[in-house]
C-alpha cells in the first residue's frame, strides 16, 4: 500500500533524496540519499509506487512501496525518462549523436519492460521535443509522430505499426485522455498563404475528406498548444506567433480557439489586449481559466459556451493552477513578478488567502489537494535556492534554505492516482504554523528631497479592477438601459425648450453678434451668471456624451471593460443631478 502522504523529491548539488510530506517534513528512508552532482533527471511512474533516476552512469528503477531495486539499465547519457500510465514500459531517451564519417548514429529512444526489464524496442528519436511515446490510459494504444506521421501502436507492441494518421507537415499531436474511444487532435502549420488548422479524429476513423470530427483553421500561428479537457470532449489551443507585427508586445501575438469533439469551434473572446499567460482546464471539464492582457492581468472564468462566467479582476500574475479537485484556484505572479498569489474557492467565488512566495520559479499542487509547494531552483535563480510547503490557508508548513554554496535544481511532489485522496470541506482559517509567516519587503518610492517632507499623494499607474460575478451582471444591463432612455428622452425634450426660449431673447441679451471661430459652448457656459454651476454642467454633458460612445459601442456587439460598463450605470445619477442643476439656473 502506498504512504499515506506524498513524499517530496529534491535534486540538487547536494545529491538526490526523498522528503517525508505533510505533517512530518523528514528525510525519508524509501529513498537512501545518493550524494554528489550526477544526478541528471529522476521521475516518479503515474500512480506514484516506481521510481527511477539516472545518476551519470545507469537508469535505476525501484519499487517506493517495497524499497527495492528492480531494475539496472547501463545508460549513462540518459537525460529523459517517463514510465508508461500502467507502469509496463520505461521509455528513456538520450542525446542524438552521428559519427565523424556521417553514418547514422544508433538510435537513442529505448522502451524497456518494467517486468523483465528486456528492451522492447529502440527508436532513432533527434529532437528533444516531444521525445516520449504517448499512450492512453489503458495502454492499448501508444503514438509516435515520425516524419509528418503519427504511428499507432496497439497493446504494446512495438514492431507492428497498427494504423497511421497522414497529414503533410504534421507539427503536434496531442491523444485524449479517458478510456475509450480514443481521440486525437494534431497541429498542421500554415504554408504559402494557408492558413494553420486543428483538427480532432477518432482512432481509427482517419480515412475520407468527412473523418474529422472537428477542424478550426487560423491565421497567425508560429506554434500551437493543445489541451484536452479530462472527459476527452473538448480541446483549448492557444496560437501564437514569435513576432507581434504591430509592436504592441515583445511576446507576440496569441489568440485562444474552443475546438468540442461535436464538431463546434470558436474563438474565446478575451476582453483586454495583450498576452495569453496561461490557459488551464478545470478538473470538472466543464469551465476553464485564463490569465491574459498587459499588466496587471485579467483572469477570467469561462463555460464550455466561451461566456465569460467569473471574473477575477486585474493584478500581478501570469499563471492559474487548479487543485487536483477542481475546487480552490491559485492565481501567481512568478517570474520577473514578485510571487504574489491568490488563493480562490471556486464553487462560492471568495477569496480564501494572498500569501507571497517571493522569487518562486516552480508551483505544484500536492495530490492531497490541501498543501502547495513554492520553489526557487538553478539555473533560473543562482542565489536564494530553497522550496516551501503552503496550506492553501496561506500558513507555511515547512521550509528548507539550501547553503550559499550549494544550488536547488528540481523538487517535486509524488503523484497518486485520482480518488485515493478525498476532496475536504474548504476552511477559510488559517491552519497553525511552527514557522513564522514572512512579511515580504515593500520597497519604498524613491521621493526627491523637495518632497520628502510633503503629504504623500496617492497615484496608480494602472486602476486596477475588482472581481466581478459575470452570471448576475448580465441580468441587469437591459433594464437599466431602458430607464437610462427614458430618462434622457425627459432630459434631450426640456433642453430643446430651454433652448428654444433662450434663443428668443438672445437679441436683447446680445446685441453684438459673436465671431464665427468662438464655440458654441462659450454661449452656455455664461447662463447662470455663476461659474461653478455652469463648470458642474458643462462637465456633466461630456460625460453623458461619452456614455452615449459606450453605448453605440456596446450596441455594435463590442465588448466593454468593466469600468466602462460601470460608467453606463452612472448614466441615470448624472442626468438627475444635471436637470437639477438647470432646474436651479
Amino acid at each position: 500500500m502506498a504512504p499515506s502522504t506524498p513524499l517530496l523529491t529534491v535534486r540538487g548539488s547536494e545529491g538526490l533524496y526523498m522528503v517525508n510530506g505533510p505533517p512530518h517534513f523528514t528525510e525519508s528512508t524509501v529513498f537512501p540519499r545518493e550524494s554528489g552532482k550526477n544526478c541528471k533527471v529522476y521521475t516518479f511512474s503515474k500512480d506514484g509506487t516506481l521510481f527511477a533516476w539516472g545518476n551519470g552512469e545507469k537508469v535505476n528503477i525501484i519499487s517506493v512501496i517495497n524499497k527495492g531495486l528492480l531494475h539496472s539499465f547501463d545508460l549513462p547519457k540518459a537525460v529523459c525518462l517517463e514510465f508508461s500510465p500502467k507502469n509496463t514500459v520505461l521509455a528513456t531517451w538520450q542525446p542524438y549523436t552521428t559519427s565523424k564519417d556521417g553514418t547514422a548514429g544508433i538510435p537513442n529512444l529505448q522502451l524497456y519492460d518494467v517486468k523483465t526489464g528486456t528492451c522492447l524496442k529502440s527508436f532513432i528519436q533527434k529532437k528533444t521535443q516531444n521525445w516520449c511515446p504517448s499512450w492512453s490510459e489503458d495502454e492499448t494504444l501508444c503514438a509516435r509522430n515520425v516524419n509528418n506521421e503519427v504511428h499507432f501502436f496497439e497493446n504494446n507492441n512495438f514492431n507492428t505499426i497498427a494504423n497511421k494518421l497522414h497529414l503533410q507537415k504534421i507539427n503536434d499531436f496531442v491523444l485524449s485522455p479517458g478510456p475509450q474511444p480514443y481521440k486525437v487532435a494534431v497541429y498542421v502549420p500554415g504554408s504559402k498563404g494557408a492558413p494553420s488548422f486543428v483538427r480532432l479524429y477518432q482512432y481509427p476513423n482517419f480515412a475520407g475528406p468527412h473523418a474529422a470530427l472537428a477542424n478550426k483553421s487560423f491565421f497567425k500561428a508560429d506554434k500551437v498548444t493543445m489541451l484536452w479537457n479530462k472527459k476527452a470532449t473538448a480541446v483549448l489551443v492557444i496560437a501564437s506567433t514569435d513576432v507581434d507585427k504591430t509592436g504592441a508586445s515583445y511576446y507576440g501575438e496569441q489568440t485562444l480557439h474552443y475546438i468540442a469533439t461535436n464538431g463546434e469551434s470558436a474563438v474565446v473572446q478575451l476582453p483586454k489586449n495583450g498576452p495569453i499567460y496561461d490557459v488551464v482546464w478545470n478538473s470538472s471539464s466543464t469551465e476553464f481559466c485564463a490569465v491574459y492582457g498587459f499588466m496587471p492581468a485579467k483572469a477570467t472564468i469561462f463555460n464550455l459556451r466561451c461566456d465569460p462566467v467569473f471574473d477575477f479582476g486585474t493584478g500581478p500574475r501570469n499563471a492559474a493552477y487548479y487543485s487536483p479537485h477542481g475546487h480552490i484556484l491559485v492565481l501567481a505572479g512568478f517570474g520577473n513578478l514578485r510571487g504574489q498569489m491568490e488563493v480562490w474557492d471556486v464553487k462560492n467565488y471568495k477569496l480564501i488567502s494572498k500569501p507571497v512566495a517571493s522569487d518562486s520559479t516552480y508551483f505544484a499542487w500536492c495530490p492531497d489537494g490541501e498543501h502547495i509547494l513554492t520553489a526557487t531552483c538553478a539555473p533560473r535563480l543562482r542565489v536564494n535556492n530553497g522550496y516551501k510547503i503552503w496550506h492553501y490557508t496561506g500558513s507555511i508548513l515547512h521550509k528548507y534554505d539550501v547553503p550559499s554554496n550549494a544550488e536547488l535544481w528540481q523538487v517535486s511532489w509524488q503523484p497518486f492516482l485520482d480518488g485515493v485522496f478525498p476532496a475536504k470541506t474548504i476552511t477559510y482559517q488559517a491552519v497553525p504554523s511552527e514557522v513564522p509567516s514572512e512579511e515580504p519587503k515593500v520597497a519604498t518610492a524613491y521621493r526627491p528631497p523637495a518632497l520628502r517632507n510633503k503629504p504623500i499623494t496617492n497615484s496608480k499607474l494602472h486602476e486596477e479592477e475588482p472581481p466581478q460575478n459575470m452570471k448576475s451582471q448580465s441580468g441587469n444591463d437591459k433594464p437599466l438601459s431602458k430607464t437610462a432612455l427614458k430618462n434622457q428622452r425627459k432630459h434631450e425634450a426640456k433642453k430643446a425648450a430651454k433652448q428654444e426660449a433662450r434663443s428668443d431673447k438672445s437679441p436683447d441679451l446680445a446685441p453684438t453678434p459673436a465671431p464665427q471661430s468662438t464655440p458654441r459652448n462659450t454661449i452656455s457656459q455664461s447662463i447662470s451668471g455663476d461659474p461653478e454651476i455652469d463648470k458642474k454642467i458643462k462637465n456633466l454633458k461630456k460625460k453623458l456624451k461619452a456614455i452615449e460612445q459606450l453605448k453605440e459601442q456596446a450596441a455594435t456587439g463590442k465588448q466593454l471593460e468593466k469600468n466602462q460598463l460601470e460608467k453606463i450605470q452612472k448614466e441615470t445619477a448624472l442626468l438627475q443631478e444635471l436637470e437639477d442643476l438647470e432646474l436651479g439656473i
